[in-house]
C-alpha cells in the first residue's frame, strides 16, 4: 500500500539560516519583524519536496540576514554533538523512532517514523531539549544575548519544514539523502545511537545500528 503514513522527512533549521520570506519559499504565514518584512512578504510554499536548489535573488536573501536581531547561528562539532545529547533524550521520552539523523552547522535533516504525537510537538520536544543540552554544556551559541524579557534567544527558527512520507520507495529515499546529505559539505556521514535501522528485522522489531554516542 502506497496511502499509509510510513514517517517524516523533517528539517530543522538554526536561527537566522532560513528567513520566513526567503526567495526561494518558506514555511511561515507572516513576518514577524517589520525590519525583515521591507525584505518582502512571506514566502510560504506547500509543496513537498525540497527548495533549497531553487535559483533565487542570493543578494536579497544576504541583505535580509544583515538585519537579523542576532548572530546566525553555526553549530560547531562540540555543538552538534550537544545538540545529539538532547535529541537523544528527548527521543527516549517520546518514544520516537528515528530512521536517520544528520546534524550539520545550521540544520539538521531526520527522518521520523509514524507517531501518535503531532509532527510538529515532536520537533518542537527535540528543539526544547537540545537547546537545554546546549545551555547545560555551557555552549549555547547565543548565550550573551538576551530577548526584552530578559530569556535567552533559541538558537532554533521558529518552524520547521516536515514532509510526509507514504511509499516505501519515498522512505528509502529520504533515509538515503539525510545520510548523504553530510558529504554535500565535505563531512563524513554521522551516525548517532538513537538512529534505528529500517526496516524491521527478521524478529519484527527495529535494530539498533551501530553507536557512536
Amino acid at each position: 500500500m502506497t496511502d499509509m503514513l510510513r514517517g517524516f522527512h523533517v528539517i530543522i533549521s538554526t536561527y537566522g539560516f532560513w528567513l520566513p520570506n526567503d526567495p526561494r519559499g518558506s514555511w511561515s504565514d507572516w513576518v514577524r519583524r517589520w525590519e525583515l518584512l521591507r525584505f518582502g512578504p512571506a514566502t510560504k510554499v506547500q509543496t513537498r519536496r525540497s527548495v533549497a536548489g531553487e535559483p533565487h535573488d542570493r543578494a536579497l536573501r544576504t541583505a535580509a540576514k544583515a538585519v537579523l536581531m542576532y548572530p546566525e547561528v553555526y553549530f560547531s562539532g562540540k555543538q552538534a554533538l550537544s545538540v545529539g545529547v538532547g535529541f537523544r533524550r528527548a527521543i527516549n521520552e517520546g518514544n520516537y523512532v528515528v530512521h536517520a539523523c544528520s546534524i550539520l552547522p545550521q540544520h539538521v535533516h531526520m527522518v521520523i517514523g509514524p507517531h501518535k504525537r503531532n509532527i510538529r510537538r515532536i520537533v518542537g520536544h527535540l528543539k526544547g531539549r537540545a537547546t537545554q543540552q546546549l545551555a547545560l554544556d555551557g555552549l549555547h551559541p547565543l548565550a550573551h544575548f538576551h530577548q526584552p524579557d530578559g530569556a535567552t534567544p533559541s538558537p532554533w527558527a521558529r518552524n520547521s519544514w516536515a514532509v510526509f512520507i507514504f511509499s516505501e520507495k519515498h522512505m528509502r529515499e529520504a533515509i538515503q539523502y539525510v545520510n548523504d546529505n553530510p558529504l554535500k559539505e565535505g563531512k563524513p556521514r554521522q551516525k548517532w545511537s538513537f538512529v534505528r535501522q529500517y526496516p524491521l528485522d527478521e524478529a519484527g522489531t527495529l535494530t539498533r545500528s551501530k553507536l557512536r554516542r
